[in-house]
């Protein structure tokens, strides 16, 4: 049975259909990564280096390699391997970190910013194209409750 309402489901019901949207999310980002990847000859982006581009055009400034590593909750080594990447096509520079002399600064140069922008003009036409008579509402629910859901598991201690 299908209930609708806007009532709080309790734990046991929480449960199961939070994990109905966690097991949504997964084959979409799969979708979504490999489409990244599929257009990176011709845009030079793959997904990790796109990760670390976004992060840094959302943060607004440059940051170290173990900052991008903790935002994006990967591992350091990758996360550099990404940045090398990067500085190879030109979208990302290191600069002086006055805080830390052996961790420089990851920039985003023009050349990344044109880039990760193109990346995501492009994925916002393709998405603009989902239909299903979407709201803003139902587009703000999502999020809050995908929010909701990170909150909560980041807040879970592993072993």
């Amino acid at each position: 049975m299908v209930d609708n309402s806007d009532s709080p489901l309790p734990p046991a019901e929480l449960g199961p259909r939070l994990a109905e949207v966690y097991a949504t999310l997964g084959p979409l980002y799969r979708r979504v990564a490999r489409l990244v990847e599929q257009q990176s000859p011709s845009n030079g982006l793959s997904v990790g280096v796109r990760a670390v581009l976004e992060r840094l055009e959302m943060a607004g400034a440059a940051e170290t390699v173990p900052q991008i590593a903790r935002t994006l909750e990967l591992s350091r080594q990758f996360v550099q391997r990404m940045v090398n990447d990067a500085m190879a096509a030109g979208f990302v520079a290191l600069k002086p970190n006055p805080a830390h002399r052996r961790s420089s600064l990851v920039e985003l140069t023009r050349a990344g910013l044109a880039a990760i922008r193109a990346v995501q003009a492009n994925e916002h036409e393709t998405m603009g194209l989902v239909g299903g008579d979407l709201t803003y509402a139902d587009v703000a629910t999502t999020l809050r409750v995908l929010r909701h859901m990170l909150t909560a598991v980041n807040e879970i201690e592993v072993d």
